[in-house]
């Protein structure tokens, strides 16, 4: 049974727990094998080389961005890389080799990205195009440290492990990604060995220019594509839960089991990734499953992903949100009857290239709901040109998601459940499909609105 699998940063920085849990758990000899696993940066590289994802602390990149000098901070980079190295010496990692190995392909890193500026301080080129090349050299940095950290772990413990580096550092060939995966592959008989794959995969599309932070899932789900494995697996640091253990308690939640890729779709749109809703689609549309698995208990089958999956059982599978949106009212007199005000509105969000991710209309107004870090000032100045009133307020949204939650009184028992601890619904909205209720709440009543679903839902 061939599988590909994907481990993230944070596993990845527990390789103790990796190779006990993921690697070796129940297996032995032959079965080590066929099996393909794409692994991130260890936890905080990437924030390093691009910036923080949660802050926005600027790293290597914005130094690039910003015509600053950045040939300390890629030392200062190899330091941390080689202190990181440290931490697996015990594991069987070759400290000489793995630090060679960093310092190297830092220093090739810095001699492009030294062309880069050079190229763009002639002016004769558009300043996007370059920052973009410099954000993807940074970024292949992070996944190829660990994923050669990880194979020369395996092969000093005698398991048979092959290292393949999709950054294409020393490849001059303008391959596609999808064309990089297949050559890559074509000649490794996956019965026989590990192999170890940067989740960074250069190719002429540029995987950062389409997909961003969101790259090393897109890589996964393109691999699997290419070779039909029976499983996709994603190891996490957590379950796929039904609602946040943080939030209600880890005896208040429990693993959602099973599940189908609407649901992981409906997850996304509120930022509650289990994958990429781009790396998910082809998986989806090539009859993959994904199997949503924790790393730190490897015992537990974690959640199934399929594409028909039905829950037997009317119920709701996850509870979930997001406190970081904005509600944005467009208001005007002349709307009711008016054909096309609708479709003025959303030209504007579709020239400034914001998305949506939920709207409601009333005679004289339509509510849309956005994500806090995608505001721009132009959005509503253009807006105002058009109509008579915008208003812009912060909230949070909460959601009831599942694949069969059309159930009689299920909407009263939320709203209910809300009112019963003052919690005032600002909107509420839910497509035919019946997928997903979204309530729209004040910001400051989002941790208290996520318990009393829960509480309503499930006790």
């Amino acid at each position: 049974m061939l599988t590909v699998e994907k481990i993230g940063g944070t596993s990845m920085t527990a390789l103790h727990d990796v190779l006990k849990n993921i690697i070796l758990f129940n297996r032995t000899g032959n079965e080590l094998y066929n099996r393909i696993f794409v692994v991130s940066a260890f936890s905080g590289v990437t924030n390093l080389l691009l910036e923080n994802k949660k802050t926005g602390a600027p790293g290597v990149y914005h130094l690039i961005a910003n015509y600053q000098d950045f040939h300390t901070a890629l030392d200062d980079l190899i330091v941390k890389l080689q202190t990181i190295n440290k931490n697996y010496v015990e594991l069987g990692l070759d400290l000489a080799t793995a630090d060679r190995f960093i310092e190297k392909r830092v220093r090739e890193a810095q001699n492009y990205l030294e062309n880069l500026v050079n190229i763009l301080a002639s002016g004769y080129v558009s300043k996007e195009g370059i920052l973009q090349a410099a954000r993807e050299i940074l970024a292949s940095i992070g996944e190829t440290h660990s994923a050669f950290n990880f194979t020369n772990i395996l092969q000093n413990r005698n398991i048979n492990a092959t290292c393949i580096d999709l950054s294409g550092f020393d490849d001059h060939n303008s391959y596609t990604i999808d064309q990089r995966i297949k050559e890559a592959f074509k000649n490794i008989d996956f019965s026989k060995t590990i192999c170890i794959v940067t989740g960074y995969a250069k190719g002429t599309e540029g995987i950062m220019r389409e997909f961003d932070r969101g790259y090393s899932e897109v890589t996964f789900s393109k691999i699997a594509v290419a070779v039909k494995p029976q499983e996709a697996i994603i190891h996490k640091e957590y379950h796929l839960c039904t609602a946040d253990p943080v939030l209600v308690g880890i005896d208040n939640c429990a693993p959602v089991g099973f599940t189908n890729y609407d649901v992981a779709d409906q997850l996304a749109d509120v930022g509650m990734e289990a994958i990429h809703p781009k790396a998910s689609k082809p998986l989806e549309i090539n009859g993959i499953n994904l199997r949503i698995k924790n790393t730190f208990e490897p015992e537990h089958p974690g959640t199934l992903i399929t594409q028909d999956y039905i829950s037997e059982k009317k119920r709701v599978e996850v509870i979930t949100g997001t406190d970081k949106v904005l509600i944005i009212d467009i208001y005007d007199p002349i709307m009711v009857g008016n054909v096309g005000s609708d479709l003025q509105i959303m030209q504007v969000f579709f020239n400034l290239g914001v998305s949506y991710s939920y709207k409601a209309t009333s005679a004289n107004s339509i509510s849309v709901v956005i994500w806090e870090k995608d505001f721009k000032e132009s959005l509503i100045h253009e807006l105002e040109e058009k109509f008579e009133k915008i208003t812009v307020e912060k909230a949070a949204m909460v959601c009831i998601i599942g694949s069969n939650i059309d159930q009689p009184g299920l909407l009263a028992r939320s709203a209910t459940g809300l009112a019963n601890e003052g919690i005032n619904i600002k909107s509420c909205g839910f497509s035919l499909r019946k997928v997903n209720i979204q309530f729209l709440i004040d910001r400051e009543d989002f941790a208290k609105a996520i318990i009393a679903l829960n509480k309503a839902m499930f006790f």
